[in-house]
Formats: structure tokens, sequence, C-alpha cells
């Protein structure tokens, strides 16, 4: 496998993600951040956290696949949430559990998550980009 995930001593361990990534492979996936909008185009989980983020998890999901890579190969997440407030947190959790069942694995590359006041459509509550780097 090309990368290589970590929690050094020293950092806080997170549950949900690792906080180092140590990629050796020699292709690099990049791509657009993944929202809540169906193979139609249309939103899912209309003002529902936890649905949004598992599609959004979903899609980059089928973009991971289309480029021959899978979330074991991801190196970075960037999930941008709309109005993020800690308490939020369970909702995320659930929607990435939720993805992670219907993939059959557990993301859990470094993620950075950045609250923002709106994204690029009304109702869109998630977006999540990955990198990926494969053999």
């Amino acid at each position: 496998m090309a990368i290589t995930l970590a929690n050094p001593e020293g950092l806080p361990e997170v549950g949900l993600y690792r906080q180092v990534s140590v990629a050796t492979g020699s292709k690099l996936v990049f791509m657009a951040g993944q929202v809540a909008l169906d193979a139609d185009g249309r939103k899912v989980g209309a003002g529902d956290f936890a649905a949004q983020v598992e599609q959004c998890y979903l899609n980059v999901g089928t973009a991971l696949a289309a480029a021959g890579a899978t979330f074991d190969d991801v190196v970075k997440l960037t999930v941008y949430l709309v109005d993020w407030t800690p308490d939020k947190m369970p909702l995320f959790v659930e929607g990435v559990a939720r993805a992670a069942e219907k993939l059959g694995t557990t993301p859990s590359a470094p993620l950075t998550g950045i609250g923002v006041a709106a994204l690029a459509e009304p109702g869109l509550l998630v977006e999540v980009e990955a990198t990926a780097v494969i053999e």
C-alpha cells in the first residue's frame, strides 16, 4: 500500500482520523469538492446534516473508484461545513459511519474541517474533497 497513517507521539490521538499521512505511491488523485448531490444532480438530505455528510463521502468514494483508488489511498480530506458548531460533531460522525458501512471501509486519513458561511448552492451543508496517492 502507498499510504501509511499515523498518530505520532506528542500529538493528540483523534478517534475520527490520523494526524499524519505518508504517501509513497506515484500517481496523485485530486478531486473537486463533493457535495450532497446524487448522480442525477438532485440534493440528498435536505436539512439533514448526517445524510448530507453520508452522501458527500459516498460521492468521494465514487470519484476515487473512477480514478482506480479507494479510501485506503486517501492522504488528506478537507471538509467544509456550513454554520459549523461543535454540537454538530455527532451528526458528522454518524454520516461518516453510515457511508463507511456502505463503502466497506473506515475513512481515517488526516482531516481538516473548516466552518463556512455557505457553499455553492443553497441548502448544501457539507462539501468534502480528497487527495489520494496510488501506485
